[in-house]
């Protein structure tokens, strides 16, 4: 495994610091931007594996619930790793670049996962980990034509979860038809060297349209508006359980402390839960590729690891993911505890998405029976909702169910939210609009 050497690490958190400004034109407004015109978002921060030779695609096949029977060169795949329990260990976007070469772009555990299944598996690939490249988001109605007049290719042909190469500023940019936000845009990527002058480009050009950055206060809100269930914020990373004991001992991450490696210590701080949701382990807050919403991804035509677990759940499925759309006067009810002198306030509500480093998970119930919880509440400011991710049992998803959120850590005031259940993502996914009619209405 190639470590990166102290010049990389900066110029990979260089980069990556600047998504962790909270806002830039406020909030409210750049939550606005990916439904109206357009914005730039920066996940240069994320893992990149590059795999490449004779077993790169065997070591995908091995460990991915994808299929691969299809697999060209300039696709990419929403590729999906399970424990052997079929639980997601991680996920992220899979990018094939020549026969035998990929490039895999995730956060979280799944990244040393592949790498240490590379190592036991003795595969005949090269592999490397280094942070090298830019990653920009360009979404929203005004995307395609903002990103037409910095490039001589023709965009309005890349078919999506496909790339093509070109140039930005004289750099060689790859553009992915992609992202987070249920609209239509491209990744872009290319040299941390040649970051600025690309992010410069893209907001010069982008004035005309409008054009605003996104700050960390908002980023999240475009997972749960779009429907993206993230590490972390919606299941624990699945690596706890025997099976996998192996993976830990590896990695020497049985100790955390200023001995371990430097991003374990930095995820580890983000494996924590908080909220009304109890469990007998931490495998209580794992969930399934079928409970995440990802079923369609799953196929059976090639032996992965935790195949066998999936099969069972794909055949007789329990829970569903949903959308809730929270009460408003009962959210109202938990920010006027906070101006009643006399009694215990409920817990505060972030706004626009929690900022806690954790995975919030809070009880849902019906008639005073818990039948899933919920996770990634936040607010719409272009919606005017509060909403969240929910994982219910299968007889309550149907739009329209009344329910009741348990608000409130265990030991603190308890608010009862009334909440219902909506169609799953909550906001329209028009990532795969026909280009030529999105440039045509830009």
């Amino acid at each position: 495994m190639a470590v990166p050497t102290p010049a990389e690490m900066r110029r990979g958190l260089d980069v990556a610091a600047s998504w962790g400004k909270l806002e830039y034109t406020g909030w409210q407004d750049e939550n606005i931007s990916w439904k109206e015109d357009v914005y730039l978002g920066d996940w240069s921060y994320l893992d990149e594996l590059r795999v490449s030779g004779r077993d790169a695609l065997k070591l995908f096949r091995d460990l991915a619930v994808n299929s691969f029977e299809i697999f060209r060169i300039g696709q990419a795949k929403h590729a999906i790793f399970v424990n052997a329990t079929g639980k997601v260990i991680g996920e992220g976007i899979l990018q094939r670049e020549a026969e035998d070469q990929f490039l895999f772009n995730a956060r979280g555990p799944v990244a040393t996962w592949i790498e240490y299944n590379h190592r036991k598996g003795g595969y005949d690939a090269d592999f490397s980990s280094a942070i090298t490249q830019f990653k920009f988001q360009v979404s929203g109605p005004k995307s395609l034509a903002l990103l037409s007049e910095l490039t001589e290719a023709d965009l309005t042909s890349t078919r999506f979860m496909h790339f093509v190469d070109a140039h930005v500023s004289g750099a060689r940019v790859r553009f992915i038809r992609q992202g987070m936000a249920g609209e239509v845009g491209f990744e872009l990527q290319g040299p941390l060297s040649s970051a600025a002058t690309v992010r410069k480009a893209i907001l010069d050009a982008g004035q005309r349209y409008n054009i605003r950055r996104m700050g960390a206060r908002t980023a999240m809100v475009n997972h749960l508006e779009a429907g993206f269930p993230t590490v972390t914020h919606d299941y624990l990373p699945a690596i706890t359980e025997p099976a996998e004991a192996d993976y830990f001992r590896a990695n020497d991450m049985t100790v955390v402390d200023d001995s371990s490696p430097e991003w374990y210590q930095s995820f580890e701080r983000c494996l924590k839960v908080k909220g009304s949701f109890d469990g007998e382990g931490p495998s209580a807050w794992f969930r399934s590729p079928v409970e995440l919403g990802w079923t369609r991804n799953i196929k059976f035509d090639h032996d992965f690891y935790g195949r066998d677990a999936l099969e069972r759940e794909v055949a007789a499925p329990r829970r569903g993911i949903v959308t809730l759309v929270w009460n408003a006067e009962d959210v109202k009810d938990v920010y006027d505890s906070l101006f009643n002198a006399h009694d215990e306030p409920y817990d505060f509500m972030d706004w626009p998405r929690a900022q806690w480093f954790a995975m919030y998970a809070s009880s849902v119930r019906s008639g005073g029976t818990e039948i899933g919880s919920t996770t990634s509440r936040g607010y719409s400011y272009y919606f005017r909702e509060v909403l969240s991710h929910g994982v219910l049992d299968l007889e309550h998803t149907e739009p329209g169910t009344e329910v009741l959120v348990k608000w409130g850590d265990p030991g603190h005031p308890v608010k009862n939210v009334r909440a219902r259940v909506h169609t799953y993502p909550y906001k329209r996914d028009n990532r795969r609009a026909d280009l030529q009619a999105s440039l045509r209405s830009s």
